[in-house]
């Protein structure tokens, strides 16, 4: 009897966590210059590595506002200038509410990012995926968001 009762148990608690939505795993990727941006844009080119080969614009374009957020780029180029991230990667942990739905939920991260038609790549490494593509990612947007959400502080104060 008592079997039986902790095996229930265990069954209802691997239930209890299966059935848990869980947050999408980021990938690895690099991120860096792909030229001058106009006005409050910079503009960028994102790698990211998968092992399945059905990666989207959409997931290039959130890895591109995720590196611009919390890695920043070098200036490789003769035409780039190195951009620091916009905030430290521990502020993505202490305000997990507002970055959850900002790259999972609402996909807000779209409203910022524009894919360059064309740019998109895709190269078979071993047994991995490789994706490229350019994005232009709106700063000056992404910093105002940012600031009405109190992450940052407005310029100049």
């Amino acid at each position: 009897m008592m079997k039986k009762v902790l095996f229930l148990a265990l069954m209802l608690c691997f239930v209890t966590f299966s059935t848990e939505a869980k947050k999408p795993e980021m990938l690895r990727y690099d991120i860096e210059c792909a030229g001058e941006g106009i006005e409050d844009t910079y503009l960028v080119k994102v790698w990211v590595y998968a092992k399945s080969n059905k990666l989207t614009s959409d997931d290039l374009k959130k890895y591109a506002v995720h590196g611009v957020l919390f890695k920043g780029y070098a200036g490789k180029k003769e035409f780039c200038k190195e951009k620091r991230a916009m905030v430290s990667p521990e502020i993505e942990h202490d305000r997990a509410d507002f970055f959850d739905a900002f790259f999972n939920n609402d996909k807000e991260y779209a409203r910022y990012s524009t894919e360059i038609d064309g740019s998109m790549e895709r190269v078979k490494v071993g047994k991995e995926y490789k994706y490229g593509m350019v994005v232009s990612v709106s700063e000056g947007a992404l910093r105002k968001r940012l600031v009405d959400a109190g992450i940052l502080r407005k310029l100049g104060i």
